[in-house]
């Protein structure tokens, strides 16, 4: 019996088409539901349009829904592969949300396009056929929720948008891809060492907002958010995870505030360490109680602490980063 895979559409490019001035708006209907003869797949495929909306204006509610529609064609429908499309601004968000909050043990893979659907040179088919062919295969189980784009497989932790345009945007900085697709075949050559879910019901605390270091960086927004409130706070932090010394003060004033502050490195490659004992530096900063990840985007990192802050946790918050 041949497999039963599901392509969830939610917009962006890949579903868009560019007019005669040369502007790219979404279509009344996804032009894709109409392509799939064109692509080779050997399973029963069905689809649907759950929402049609670019991604940048992707939320929370958007991700609730795409996590309960998946796990009910999993667990109820029995389904043995999910396909999502969507737009590329914000894709590895929904990717790393769906890759923690998830409770399935089914391929799920996520694609969009660079190019609109009637632009020269469109990306969006070859994807949508890479991102099928990985979401059936059974080396695919197992890995959490994969990004496929131009010919290569990304985990979603760590993937992100490197260009506005190319249409390899998509990299894995430091490790890489983790995985190729030649022709028809699915290649694997390396995995994650940990593979994270968090049973995901509700989203009772998302205030968190990302804070971006800057030489000669003051305290101004981080008071301002200690002042008046929020969930949590991600610093895209100078180096290694180091702080201009005049933002301390910002800094204490939301730790003072019970806020959980987080760093992650402003640089493209490395993790973050607690490095450099100088005011400002990540050695005084972990000892104050600052969280440091391995490795995690600011916007990924967002993401992980929305999830923590809605857990019940049996270990302090920085064990899990």
């Amino acid at each position: 019996m041949s497999k039963k895979l599901l392509i969830l559409h939610t917009g962006g490019t890949i579903s868009m088409s560019e007019g005669k001035d040369g502007k790219v708006s979404p279509s009344e209907r996804n032009p894709l539901l109409d392509t799939l003869e064109k692509l080779n797949h050997p399973a029963q495929l069905f689809q649907e349009s759950i929402f049609n909306v670019p991604s940048p204006h992707i939320n929370l509610t958007h991700w609730l829904t795409l996590k309960a529609r998946i796990e009910k064609a999993v667990n109820d429908e029995f389904y043995d592969g999910i396909v999502i499309t969507h737009g590329t601004d914000t894709l590895e968000e929904t990717a790393y949300f769906l890759d923690l909050a998830l409770n399935i043990n089914v391929p799920v893979a996520i694609t969009g396009a660079m190019r609109s659907s009637n632009e020269l040179g469109a990306d969006g088919l070859i994807n949508l056929q890479s991102a099928i062919l990985v979401a059936l295969s059974p080396e695919s189980r197992g890995k959490g929720v994969l990004v496929v784009m131009n010919d290569e497989i990304h985990h979603a932790k760590f993937v992100t948008k490197t260009h506005t345009t190319n249409v390899a945007t998509f990299q894995t900085p430091t490790f890489g891809p983790c995985g190729l697709i030649t022709k028809n075949n699915v290649l694997y050559f390396q995995q994650l060492t940990v593979y994270e879910r968090f049973p995901v019901r509700e989203i009772r605390y998302s205030n968190i907002q990302v804070i971006k270091a800057y030489a000669g960086m003051d305290s101004f927004l981080l008071t301002q958010l200690a002042q008046h409130g929020c969930d949590g706070v991600i610093i895209e932090a100078l180096g290694a995870g180091n702080l201009p010394p005049d933002s301390l003060s910002g800094v204490n004033a939301l730790l003072e505030a019970n806020i959980p502050v987080v760093l992650v490195s402003r640089a493209f490659h490395g993790v973050t360490q607690d490095v450099y004992d100088y005011l400002g530096g990540g050695k005084q900063l972990k000892q104050q109680g600052i969280i440091f990840t391995t490795g995690l985007s600011g916007q990924k990192a967002r993401i992980k602490l929305m999830v923590l802050l809605n857990q019940q946790r049996e270990k302090p918050l920085a064990d899990y980063f």
